[in-house]
């Protein structure tokens, strides 16, 4: 079975139908899917619901489908550097699913491992329990989350083989190898292609089992989200 498509348009054709559920790895704009994203927004696909640990920034990753409003409901984590986001959820145009980081990632995990649900401590007595189920475990209040899945996972790698085995390059991991789990489909972008037995075995993040389609990437911009700099120092 070969994997390997030609360009993003190529790997996700036939995959989107309006109101499916889609993830998105990456923190921040490290190890975002950006090619994969820029097919995404260009078949025109709409009412999505994405989940990912953020929404990218007002012209790069996630933010370029807010800006042509194809994303109706963000399921994730943090979204303070996007102006678009904030004035959409304002003006009740966006849904949002907060939670807090360590949930949304055990909530992909979950979701990967045919797990429905867990308890845990976080949120208790805060408005994420909200309306959700609460237990005690040794004298401990916890609350129950569900797992997530998704019916695409779109995730960037730093190296693949021709069978989909997945390697990722340092922070770059993230929230990718959950989510190539948790999705009906999984969608990898790459910088590097090899042949099959090229890749240590010890080194693969992700088995190839839970990718379907592959691509090398054709740019990559690596962006930094936000640039904090000081004046040089007199000598």
């Amino acid at each position: 079975m070969n994997k390997i498509y030609r360009d993003a348009a190529a790997a996700l054709d036939g995959l989107f139908f309006d109101g499916m559920t889609i993830m998105a790895g990456g923190f921040g704009l490290c190890g975002i899917p950006e090619n994969l994203i820029g097919a995404l927004r260009d078949s025109g696909v709409r009412d999505l619901t994405v989940i990912s640990n953020n929404a990218g920034v007002d012209d790069f990753g996630l933010g370029l489908l807010l800006q042509t409003r194809q994303i109706k409901k963000m399921v994730s984590s943090y979204v303070g550097e996007n102006k678009t986001f904030e004035r959409q959820y304002l003006n009740n145009e966006l849904e949002l699913e907060f939670n807090p980081q360590g949930t949304l990632a055990e909530r992909i995990r979950a979701g990967g491992a045919g797990i429905p649900g867990f308890y845990t401590k976080t949120g208790v007595g805060t408005l994420i329990a909200e309306g959700k189920e609460h237990k005690d475990f040794s004298g401990e209040t916890y609350i129950m989350e569900t797992g997530l899945k998704a019916d695409l996972s779109l995730v960037k790698a730093w190296k693949a083989d021709t069978e989909g085995n997945l390697i990722y390059r340092k922070t770059a991991r993230n929230f990718n190898p959950m989510m190539a789990t948790a999705g009906k489909v999984t969608v990898a972008e790459v910088e590097e292609i090899v042949e099959k037995g090229a890749l240590d075995p010890d080194c693969i993040h992700t088995p190839g089992i839970f990718v379907q389609r592959l691509i090398k990437g054709a740019v990559y911009e690596k962006r930094i989200e936000q640039r904090t700099t000081r004046k040089k120092e007199a000598v």
